[in-house]
């Protein structure tokens, strides 16, 4: 499956959520579909998308957050998964976009390309909802089921390692953080 193929399924699921999603060719796959307001793309921060998320979600816990994130980030802080684990926040839904690479710097293996499993990370660290699927049908079955249990979920969607042709969104950092901001002060909307 393409990350873009699952990110366009979702999209209208997410639309008016709170979405965070780490750097690179998933925040510009993400921003070509359509930016809002009430989506951060964490920029130079590689691997702490989860962590931002985390935050946002034990403070807010009306909200329903979403991460999209990927091997190569989750792989960097594997420590947020306990911490994700530790405080649980129920209205957390974790996605792993694994391509086995960290592509969006130049295609190089992660440790997923070897055998690591972090779906079996993520359960073994404590994260009461894990699965790992590798097509579109599944993963849209698994993440609307994520959304309907309303407990903290790791989704890894293994996905081809193929992105845009830039890795960088057009969006500027400053003007993604006053509005991402405003939209958290907003009341969240069905």
């Amino acid at each position: 499956m393409r990350r873009l193929e699952a990110l366009t399924a979702i999209y209208p699921k997410i639309e008016n959520l709170i979405v965070v999603t780490i750097m690179g060719a998933v925040a510009a796959e993400l921003q070509s579909i359509g930016h809002r307001p009430n989506f951060f793309y964490l920029q130079h921060a590689m691997g702490l998308a989860s962590s931002m998320g985390l935050g946002i979600a034990l403070s807010q816990p009306e909200r329903q957050v979403i991460v999209l994130d990927g091997d190569g980030s989750i792989l960097m802080n594997l420590g947020g998964l306990t911490t994700l684990a530790r405080y649980r926040p129920r209205n957390l839904v974790h996605v792993v976009f694994d391509n086995e690479s960290l592509l969006s710097v130049g295609g190089f293996p992660t440790a997923t390309a070897t055998g690591s499993d972090i779906a079996g990370i993520a359960a073994a660290s404590g994260v009461p909802r894990t699965a790992a699927v590798d097509t579109l049908d599944a993963f849209e079955r698994v993440f609307d089921e994520a959304l309907a249990a309303r407990d903290l979920t790791t989704i890894v969607a293994k996905v081809d390692a193929v992105g845009p042709a830039k890795f960088v969104t057009d969006l500027g950092l400053l003007e993604n953080r006053f509005a991402f901001a405003r939209a958290l002060r907003r009341e969240p909307t069905a």
